[in-house]
């Protein structure tokens, strides 16, 4: 049974009010691509280490959806389907579009689609996610580590949701589909880095806690 936390939280980023990275938060960053996060519902409950709610406040044209099977979810059809938007989906797989290689194949604006879980869930979510299954998928090649020290990734360069939408975002602006300034790309990560910073102090602390405290003696 999962831990009830019953903190006040910010209604912004959705982490709790003593621990909020809003002011963190640069600029949201205005894109001609739009980005759409398929949240699973475990990972709207990550109070404490999600990053797909930051993600969406750093950018002006995105937006967060939660769930698993989406063939059914009216605006995801209607984005897919609309015809104002290309539609793709940002999924590592043999006949992807190689962002650091390949040009995406329409000059339509594009509308990205990005699985916010675990690799298993996502997995999940592809495969009860009909209209998902036949969209373009793109991914890029990538030799970062992941900066997410308060969770262990299932593979060396496995990236956190925001980390993959920082590689994107580089990756289109080279291709030219956007335009963002430099600085707004080195600063995106800025309010990520204060959430590790600040989980691994309470890590640091709650651990020095445990140590040093001295046990306890039952008097009577």
């Amino acid at each position: 049974m999962e831990e009830l936390d019953c903190r006040e939280n910010c209604y912004v980023c959705y982490r709790p009010i003593s621990s909020c990275v809003c002011k963190h938060t640069p600029e949201a960053v205005k894109t001609n691509s739009k980005f759409v996060i398929l949240m699973h519902p475990k990972e709207f409950r990550k109070t404490k280490n999600g990053t797909g709610h930051i993600t969406r406040n750093s950018l002006t044209n995105s937006e967060v959806l939660i769930g698993i099977d989406f063939t059914n979810n009216k605006r995801v059809n209607e984005l897919i389907n609309g015809g104002d938007y290309e539609p793709y989906l940002l999924y590592p797989h043999e006949n992807s579009i190689k962002l650091n290689t390949e040009a995406l194949p329409s000059n339509k604006k594009p509308v990205i689609f990005i699985l916010d879980s675990t690799w298993a869930c996502s997995k999940k979510m592809l495969r009860t996610s009909k209209n998902l299954q036949n969209l373009k998928k793109i991914s890029f090649l990538n030799n970062k580590s992941s900066q997410f020290k308060i969770k262990t990734q299932p593979n060396q360069y496995c990236l956190s949701t925001i980390e993959s939408t920082l590689c994107v975002l580089e990756q289109l602006n080279r291709l030219k589909v956007e335009n963002i300034k430099t600085d707004s790309l080195d600063n995106f990560l800025n309010p990520f880095e204060k959430m590790v910073d600040y989980q691994l102090k309470c890590i640091k602390e709650e651990n020095g806690f445990v140590r040093y405290k001295r046990p306890y003696k039952k008097t009577v």
